[in-house]
């Protein structure tokens, strides 16, 4: 898929939580969302950006915004890492990556030489409109909690 830009509708999806829900983007209509993409949880980046965002947590509640963490990992997986960490906000299911696709962050990686298909550590900012206010696409753990903050 072509790479979202500001101003773009926000594909819409449907995905299971960390707590077994399932949720539609749409649902969210009327708050701005940061929906963010992580490769996998409890790994280090991964740690460093989803406690980065609950530091901030009530700072992105107070601008009307809630987040919601995007990975290819299950459930189990996710309810384990947002209790260890105490996040305060959704882990989503991703486990076929039709969400990562969606967005444009499902793509080619490199490490330790060799290349795989995996998600591209990335940040969207979604309006109360449903459209895109903001993307990092390829960001840091550190400078995406950074960005979305800035961007709100």
């Amino acid at each position: 898929m072509a790479e979202l830009s500001v101003g773009d509708t926000a594909p819409d999806f449907e995905a299971t939580t960390d707590t077994g829900e399932t949720v539609r983007l749409s649902d969210y209509r009327g708050q701005r969302v940061i929906l963010y993409f992580y490769p996998k949880d409890d790994t280090p980046g991964c740690t460093t950006q989803a406690c980065g965002f609950r530091d901030n947590y009530e700072v992105i509640e107070e601008k009307n915004a809630v987040v919601l963490g995007v990975s290819p990992d299950g459930q189990a997986s996710h309810a384990k890492f947002k209790t260890k960490h105490d996040l305060p906000f959704t882990l989503l299911v991703d486990e076929d990556h039709s969400i990562s696709e969606a967005y444009g962050v499902w793509g080619e990686k490199k490490m330790f030489g060799n290349t795989f298909m995996g998600v591209i550590r990335s940040h969207f900012i979604i309006d109360e409109q449903g459209k895109i206010a903001d993307a990092h696409v390829k960001v840091s753990p550190k400078n995406s909690v950074e960005y979305a903050l800035k961007a709100l």
